[in-house]
């Protein structure tokens, strides 16, 4: 169980389906502002947790696909967080690469500092408080929206992408060690 290689391999897929869907789509989205990309998460997470409850899913895309979609569209708001100008206009290819690449590398660092104050503990956490962590996220970056971006003594909107990003590589974790 090696965290570090684990959590590579895991963005290595979300990274490769993000950059395909790219040459597919270009950066069309660019004109998300940070509570649609916060309801693009949510609608994620909540099938996730729906599933779980009712364990009757009608539609074939699996949990671990909720679940990268989680993880790209965490960066895609961390992404956002950091561009002005045209929200239009596309982004090249390697640029994309960059930014995708530069804030998956700050979730992994968070990942790591916070791994060795905790001791893993994630590890013994079910996929269900994985989900109901990542909603709650949603609920505090919608609540920092409803306030102006303004928080008192609370981490920012980027601190919750990062989380949330996190939560969902541990489930996929988790997930595939059951596989």
């Amino acid at each position: 169980m090696n965290t570090n290689v684990q959590y590579d391999v895991v963005i290595e897929k979300c990274k490769s389906l993000f950059l395909n869907k790219t040459k597919d789509y270009g950066t069309a989205w660019r004109v998300l502002r940070t509570i649609s990309i916060i309801d693009q998460i949510f609608i994620k997470a909540q099938r996730i947790r729906n599933l779980q409850e009712t364990g009757v899913q009608l539609v074939q895309d699996d949990i671990a696909d909720e679940f990268i979609g989680i993880i790209n569209y965490g960066v895609i708001g961390l992404i956002q967080l950091t561009q002005s100008g045209d929200d239009y206009s596309d982004l090249p290819l390697d640029e994309v690469t960059q930014l995708y690449t530069k804030n998956i590398a700050e979730a992994k660092s968070t990942m790591l500092n916070k791994n060795h104050d905790y001791g893993e503990a994630w590890r013994s956490m079910s996929e269900i408080s994985l989900v109901d962590l990542i909603l709650m996220k949603i609920l505090r970056v919608r609540k920092i929206l409803e306030n102006e971006g303004k928080t008192l003594v609370s981490e920012g909107v980027d601190a919750n992408y990062i989380d949330m990003i996190n939560y969902a590589v541990f489930a996929l974790i988790l997930r595939s060690e059951k596989q």
